[in-house]
């Protein structure tokens, strides 16, 4: 695959996977693990609205994603929002995720992914 389609391709997946995040599985709540998430670490009064104030973010992010508006800034804050959302989990509510404490394992995954599409891959464009 050339370089420039890759690109493409990886700049569409990044924005799917915040996209899909926030609006299927948090703002419609098709997902309420999250929102018992948000409950366990931020207090369940009003963990709901919060949960939706993260799925709105992440529509954000997608947005911003396919942009490519000030793309580096978008970069190095996915990254640190994933890695201390990560973290956060890991420690706190390891019970909740998906895969556990594996999630970690997908979060690095996709911090790598990011990491690659902006700045390895961007080089290789210029």
């Amino acid at each position: 695959m050339r370089v420039n389609n890759l690109h493409r391709v990886l700049n569409i997946i990044i924005a799917t996977i915040w996209l899909v995040n926030g609006l299927v599985c948090k703002v419609l709540n098709l997902v309420p693990r999250h929102e018992q998430i948000v409950g366990q670490i931020l207090g369940s009064t009003y963990s709901r609205m919060l949960t939706m104030a993260i799925g709105i973010s992440e529509i954000v992010m997608a947005i911003w994603v396919i942009s490519k508006f000030k793309s580096r800034i978008n970069a190095i804050t996915q990254i640190s929002i994933v890695a201390v959302m990560n973290l956060l989990e890991f420690i706190l509510v390891p019970e909740l995720l998906l895969w556990g404490k594996l999630n970690s394992f997908f979060a690095l995954l996709f911090i790598g992914v990011v990491y690659y599409y902006e700045f390895i891959l961007k080089k290789e464009l210029r």
